[in-house]
């Protein structure tokens, strides 16, 4: 039996499972049959059919799609969506998106549909683009945070659509990590948020399965648009920029106004827990050289080639990029909105494993992708509550 503190994992290449065995690490909230093994499967056909089979008996699946990973429940069962409620620690008025296999499905799981909603999913799904529409009466009110909206989007990932097809039902996913934190690109990402409680079951705090799909590909997620009201309105800029769905509409999105109603719209998120700041090109030398005077460790995250070098030729990092021992390192130069968006998430866990002092976060131009990676990096420097 292992002891209450005890990680143990075994490792095998191809199809076979990776298993990271845990135990409770808060003595007698979990009883010893609770515990079961985090299971983390290459996304073969096998393993998609297993998965699906999980979240048919109403437990919880970890899978990649395009944007990044997500914790995924059967989006019909409030049991099913109340354990990604607790897993995460997240409120339960905090809407889910809704995951669909494909766009014919959405007349059958929304209602009221637009049609602005069929023009954005012609031109857009499968993709990082989510549409909160009136709630399918099949829809529970839990994956919505008891709203009589609902945010449904087809991935545009072949792991995700397979497991979704294979399903046969809609599946809620947030991203898969603790609530406000940096969400993972990754399984190892999702493995590292839950290796440390027990798994299974109505109420557990991690998934059962992990597919591993690889490192997704746009890094970031979707793009949120609420098509309720009068108007479109922009409710999380993301994976498609608002200027391509602003072609397709013919019109102009409205920004967000009033309280939080879909996923990411908190002031504070996808925080690290090293401190972030976010600083303009031409002020990091002077951010760096300042940090550096206080004696405090730093890495600069989203600087380009350029300005990696110029950080080189003052004399602020060393050459090779890699070393925190002259206090400051170049987290992987990048040199479009896309390579930013890409290692965002992986750059902000790599950061805090670092132990540095504080990330500075170079901001993109703030339009396209970069958009989407200025919201995130705002709210990441913002106030933790």
């Amino acid at each position: 039996m292992h002891t209450a503190t005890k990680l143990s994992v075994r490792l095998r290449r191809g199809p076979a499972d990776s298993i990271i065995s845990r135990a409770d690490n808060q003595p007698g909230r979990y009883s010893a049959d609770r515990l079961s093994p985090l299971i983390i499967l290459a996304a073969d056909a096998a393993a998609v059919n297993r998965a699906s089979a999980v979240l048919r008996a109403g437990r919880l699946v970890a899978f990649p799609t395009e944007t990044v990973y997500g914790l995924g429940a059967d989006a019909t069962d409030p049991a099913a969506l109340a354990a990604i409620f607790a897993a995460k620690g997240r409120p339960a008025n905090h809407p889910l998106i809704v995951h669909l296999s494909e766009a014919s499905e959405l007349d059958r799981w929304g209602r009221d549909i637009p049609p602005s909603a069929h023009l954005l999913a012609e031109a857009f799904w499968p993709g990082p683009l989510t549409l909160v529409l009136g709630r399918g009466e099949n829809i529970s009110l839990a994956a919505t945070g008891g709203r009589a909206s609902v945010g449904l989007r087809v991935p545009d990932h072949p792991v995700a659509l397979a497991l979704l097809r294979a399903t046969g039902r809609p599946v809620a996913a947030p991203s898969a990590n603790r609530f406000g934190r940096v969400s993972p690109t990754t399984a190892a990402h999702v493995a590292a948020e839950f290796a440390g409680g027990a798994v299974g079951g109505h109420g557990a705090i991690g998934p059962e399965i992990i597919l591993d799909g690889g490192a997704c590909r746009v890094g970031v997620e979707s793009t949120i648009v609420e098509l309720t009201g009068s108007e479109p309105t922009l409710l999380r800029p993301g994976g498609v920029s608002a200027q391509a769905i602003e072609a397709v509409l013919g019109q102009p999105l409205r920004p967000a106004s009033g309280p939080s109603r879909a996923s990411g719209m908190l002031a504070s998120h996808y925080a690290p827990q090293t401190a972030l700041e976010v600083v303009g090109a031409s002020e990091a030398l002077a951010a760096v050289a300042a940090h550096q005077a206080g004696g405090r460790r730093v890495v600069v995250l989203g600087a380009s080639s350029a300005l990696a070098a110029s950080l080189v030729s003052a004399g602020l990092v060393s050459a090779g990029l890699v070393s925190v021992g002259i206090a400051a390192m170049v987290l992987e130069p990048v040199d479009s909105t896309e390579q930013y968006a890409r290692v965002l998430y992986r750059r902000l866990r790599e950061a805090d494993e670092l132990g540095v002092d504080c990330i500075l976060a170079v901001a993109p131009a703030a339009a396209g992708l970069g958009q989407a990676i200025a919201d995130r990096l705002a709210k990441a420097a913002a106030p933790r509550p």
